[in-house]
């Protein structure tokens, strides 16, 4: 059984169906069923994908879509910690760029990926509103500004 197969055999699809139900006759509820099923589920599974067109009358591809679309819906577990840094232009003219790299580098991920052990995520953002004290990250919910390399070395240790 591969981690795909494994992953999707744990999910409530049971669940998915209910939430769709539930939500089915609010006013455009693809993406409030798709919000519900992530924040109770933890993300919007492959196997989601079918019950969702199905209580909506909509097709697979309309649901599937709507979820690769939208950077806010996952499609794989979330892992335990989440890195954004910002790559907007402010953070990008105080070096943001390089700590991007840099992150990658210790992390052992690319950009939108999560560790094989699940345990850390790195994404990018293009403004955390935190502009003056570039560049920014969030690091596991805590919003932090005048980033280095060795303050964000310090920073993702737990993680490594």
């Amino acid at each position: 059984m591969t981690a795909s197969t494994e992953q999707s055999s744990a999910y409530d699809v049971g669940r998915v169906r209910d939430l769709a139900e539930e939500g089915a006759h609010a006013r455009g509820p693809l993406l409030e069923i798709l919000h519900s099923v992530q924040q109770e589920l933890g993300y919007v599974d492959d196997t989601a994908i079918a019950p969702i067109a199905d209580v909506l009358n909509l097709s697979r591809a309309e649901v599937l879509g709507v979820v690769s679309f939208y950077r806010d819906f996952r499609r794989q577990p979330p892992a335990q910690a989440t890195i954004r840094l910002c790559r907007g232009e402010a953070c990008q003219s105080v070096g943001a760029e390089g700590l991007v790299a840099h992150a990658c580098e210790r992390l052992g991920v690319g950009v939108g990926e999560s560790s094989e052990d699940g345990r850390v995520s790195l994404d990018q953002v293009f403004c955390l509103g935190n502009c003056a004290l570039g560049p920014s990250g969030v690091i596991d919910g805590r919003l932090v500004g005048r980033l280095d390399e060795a303050t964000l070395d310090e920073l993702l240790a737990p993680y490594l």
